[in-house]
């Protein structure tokens, strides 16, 4: 076998291993997929400033996102049906992250739910959380979070209506498979993924089927999920929902200035520059094109973090120039966890700490917290 040297290298891996219609899920945008693309090109516009006969030793990655300590400024970002990339995803991915010293965020779109990834961890991990039309069973999952030990919510903001993937509906997607020759023939080529999933009880939406109201079953899942997403959702939503929860908070989607002051002056702790990695909105602009500007107008008033596009150390290190204290990797977990399960999700970790602490290095800087725009030669041709 090749060597692991990339993320690519484990997204390559991750696509002979997983079945199609679940490695499009994590590998695709909506409609003509222009943003998703954006997401990781626009990253290369942006150059470094190299720095010799320096000080390289000590060097030290370590930081804080929201007040907690990090081995480095990642955080696995919460993502829909994880479990599906490889049986018990989402405990694995959360194992390999504690292990790792950084943050693990289930999505409320888990396979495993908040109960089954609390018993098989031991530190606490963070909750991302969609705001669905039924509040008491909203209410009573931010109980559930908490009962699991979660350490911050993050609240996603850009989910009221649903943004059309193509590769879903053209692939069918559905939790479990459906038993078309399509999805046979797909999972017949995945001998390996499906063994494992044979080994699991953990195959439908965890945290909603058995919980919500008259969600008993997948049959009865899709419509409650096609009606549930709530439009209405406003920034007066955010005071109950701080109020319910009591812990830290983290607004996840925010890609407008005007929102991002929205969001400061709603009393979180943190707000995530986001574009739902190219999947909501195509045609906007990347999280990093936007990332200078929000910094620009609240960053002395609330906590900057950024997803969408991160595929190396390098990218994670242009985010921290650009003002973010954290930063998310979805897809990058998502590929290592496919091609290997959790020794995959930790050799995607160490493809990325390895990356941005060279990187750091040739840059002239010894400690990740220094890093600032000082450290960037250009963006898009333009020298800072």
């Amino acid at each position: 076998m090749a060597p692991i040297l990339e993320i690519k290298d484990l997204k390559e891996l991750a696509r002979k291993r997983v079945p199609k219609m679940f490695f499009d899920y994590a590998d695709s945008g909506s409609w003509t997929e222009s943003t998703y693309q954006a997401n990781e090109t626009d990253f290369g516009k942006i150059k470094l400033r190299q720095r010799v006969a320096v000080d390289m030793t000590n060097r030290s990655l370590a930081t804080k996102m929201i007040g907690q300590d990090v081995s480095m400024p990642v955080a696995l970002a919460p993502t829909g049906l994880t479990g599906m990339q490889h049986a018990d995803g989402e405990i694995l991915a959360a194992q390999a992250a504690e292990e790792f010293g950084v943050p693990f965020t289930l999505s409320t779109m888990s396979i495993c739910s908040l109960e089954a990834v609390a018993a098989k961890t031991q530190k606490p991990f963070w909750f991302q959380l969609y705001v669905m039309k039924d509040r008491d069973f909203i209410n009573a999952l931010i109980d559930r979070a908490k009962n699991a030990g979660c350490s911050a919510l993050v609240l996603t903001f850009d989910l009221q209506i649903l943004g059309q993937r193509h590769k879903d509906l053209r692939n069918g997607l559905s939790t479990p498979p459906k038993f078309t020759p399509k999805h046979i023939w797909q999972m017949a080529t995945r001998p390996a993924w499906c063994m494992k999933m044979l080994t699991t009880k953990n195959h439908s939406f965890g945290n909603i089927v058995g919980h919500a109201k008259d969600v008993e079953d997948l049959s009865s899942l899709s419509s409650w999920t096609a009606e549930q997403f709530d439009p209405r959702l406003s920034w007066d939503d955010i005071e109950w929902i701080k109020k319910k929860w009591g812990g830290p908070l983290i607004l996840k989607g925010i890609l407008d200035k005007e929102d991002a002051h929205c969001a400061a002056e709603s009393g979180c702790d943190a707000i995530i520059v986001s574009n739902h990695g190219g999947r909501q909105l195509d045609g906007a602009p990347s999280s990093i094109e936007i990332l200078p500007e929000i910094v620009d107008a609240v960053g002395d008033k609330v906590e900057i973090h950024i997803d969408g596009g991160i595929r190396s150390g390098q990218d994670v290190l242009k985010a921290i120039c650009l003002g973010a204290k954290g930063t998310y990797i979805g897809r990058p977990f998502l590929y290592g966890l496919g091609a290997g399960g959790k020794k995959g999700v930790t050799q995607a970790l160490e493809i990325i700490q390895k990356e941005l602490d060279t990187t750091m290095a040739l840059c002239g800087r010894r400690d990740l917290n220094t890093l600032n725009r000082d450290n960037l030669y250009s963006i898009d041709g333009v020298k800072v």
